[in-house]
Formats: C-alpha cells, structure tokens, sequence
C-alpha cells in the first residue's frame, strides 16, 4: 500500500501538523486549572469551537472566554453551564451543538470530585454520589456523543472552519492515578472505586465504538499543582514529597496534562484508542502501590 493512499484511508481528516480545524470541542470542568488549559490547548490546536462546561452556573465564564480571545482569536469560546452527570443535560448539550454547528469532533470530561479519606468515613450514599461526579458523566459521553460525531457537514461560514466528510471523533476522559493504584492518597478509597469505574468506561468504549470512528482515551494525572479539582488535588506536604516520588523532582502543571489532551485530540494519535496515558512525573512507576492521586 502506498504512503499516499495509507494516508487517505487512515489518517483522514486528520491533518499532519496535528491542527484541529473545523473541529467543534466539549470541555467539561473548563473552569478549573486543568479543564482551562484544556481549553487553551484546543484552541492552539486550531479548533473552530470550544464548549466549555461547568456545573456552576456561577462561575467565571468571562475571564476564560476572554484570555482564548486574546490569544486565538479565530476560536469561539462558549461558557456553558449544565448538570453534567445528567442524562438529558448531556442531551440538551449535545443538541445544541448539533443545532448551532452541524457537528462534534472532541469531548473531553475533565471534572472530578474527591471523597472522604477513610473507609471508615465511606458510606454507601457518599460512594455513589463519588460514581455520578466521576465516572457518569465519561459514561454518557461515550452512550451519546459518537452519533453525533458521526455527522458529516460542509465546510462552514466561521473562523478555522473546515469541511467534515467523514464520521470520527475522540472523546478524552481526564482521570486520576488512583484509577490503577490505591495508597493513602488525598483522594479516599471511594475515589479510588470511582476512578476506577471512569477508566472502565474507557475500556469498555473501545469495543462498543468499533467502526464508528470514534476514539476514546484516558489521561491519568497524578501530582499537578494548582489542578483546581477536588479529586486531582494533593495536599500541601504531598506535592513536596513530590520530589521524592516522582521522577522528574518536581510536581505537574495542568497545560502538562491539557498538552496529553491535545495529542489524543488531534490526528497525531489516530491508531490510539483505549489508551491510559498517565502523567505524573514517573510517581506511580518508582510507588507503584500509591502513586500521587
């Protein structure tokens, strides 16, 4: 088989320089460190538009809109409040993204909550409620976007616009090394549970989108400074021990894992799918048994 036609039939409409044009993106937990820098990522990828989600009507949709502005003005930042664990928000969003674009390319799930710090502490209730914040909303992602990024559409009327003549699409599930480890982390067992679940929706996806065109991946972080995200927090005396644990002495930034995001996104990682990409410094290869949830 020629380079020339490999290229055609497998890395189509990927492009080599691993720009996103034309593509519109869902971001969920967009106004925390990590989803921000995701956010900021895509759009250095050249994605036409960005969905970024939150639970909290509240919360500063403004100043994340306006720094993608400044820098990537051809993007079009969307703040967009919703329930995301819930299954007809997750429909309404997708709707209106559909309704507004003709299309969807990326969802990226990227909010996580931590539990209590001991089994003692776990009850039943908080356990479950630890499965809905974590691992529900990959979940739906996986049940209903690939439909919708199966869809075709022709090239638009908007800023990095670009046609879409063939169905695929890569949802990126944003997790925690404590969905491989367990160890006396600040996340709690609970968390652990429920990480574990998100990266099985990830496992399970690959099979259930065979043939679709879809891609589903996991970036595991563990250790980043100021992520903004009760469950990839890590307490004060824990991102010092950093030094110690991982291999690079130093704690992670959350533009390092949007940058993981960015490649599992675009078409430099168009022959991987199930994939759990950890980052975290090399901590849970020299800790195995706790890593730095």
């Amino acid at each position: 088989m020629s380079s020339q036609k490999s290229e055609s039939e497998h890395f189509s409409p990927y492009r080599p320089d691993g720009k996103l044009y034309g593509f519109v993106c869902i971001v969920t937990g967009a106004t925390q460190p990590i989803g921000r820098a995701v956010v900021h990522e895509l759009a250095a990828h050249g994605a036409a538009v960005v969905y970024a989600c939150s639970t909290e009507p509240t919360d500063d949709f403004t100043s994340l809109v306006d720094e993608v502005n400044a820098r990537y003005p051809s993007t079009k930042v969307i703040g967009y409040p919703f329930k995301l664990a819930d299954e007809q928000a997750t429909l309404g969003l997708i709707d209106d993204v559909l309704n507004a674009w003709g299309r969807l390319d990326i969802y990226v799930t990227c909010s996580t909550v931590a539990g209590p710090k001991t089994l003692v502490a776990t009850t039943p209730a908080s356990l479950h409620s630890l499965f809905e914040a974590n691992s529900m909303a990959p979940f739906l992602a996986l049940k209903y976007a690939p439909a919708a990024m199966r869809k075709t559409t022709p090239k638009g009327n908007y800023a990095n616009a670009a046609p879409k003549d063939r169905a695929y699409g890569s949802i990126v599930v944003v997790s925690s090394v404590a969905n491989s480890c367990a160890g006396e982390g600040a996340s709690g067992p609970a968390f652990t549970v429920a990480a574990h679940a998100a990266l099985g929706v990830v496992r399970a996806g690959v099979p259930a989108l065979k043939g679709t065109g879809v891609r589903i991946n996991c970036v595991s972080a563990g250790g980043i400074e100021d992520s903004g995200s009760q469950a990839a927090d890590v307490a004060s005396h824990e991102l010092q021990s950093q030094e110690k644990l991982g291999g690079l002495g130093r704690s992670g930034l959350p533009m390092e894992v949007a940058r993981v995001v960015g490649f599992l996104s675009s078409g430099f990682s168009s022959y991987v799918t199930g994939s759990n990409v950890v980052v975290d410094g090399g901590a849970s290869v020299i800790n195995p048994l706790g890593g730095s949830s």
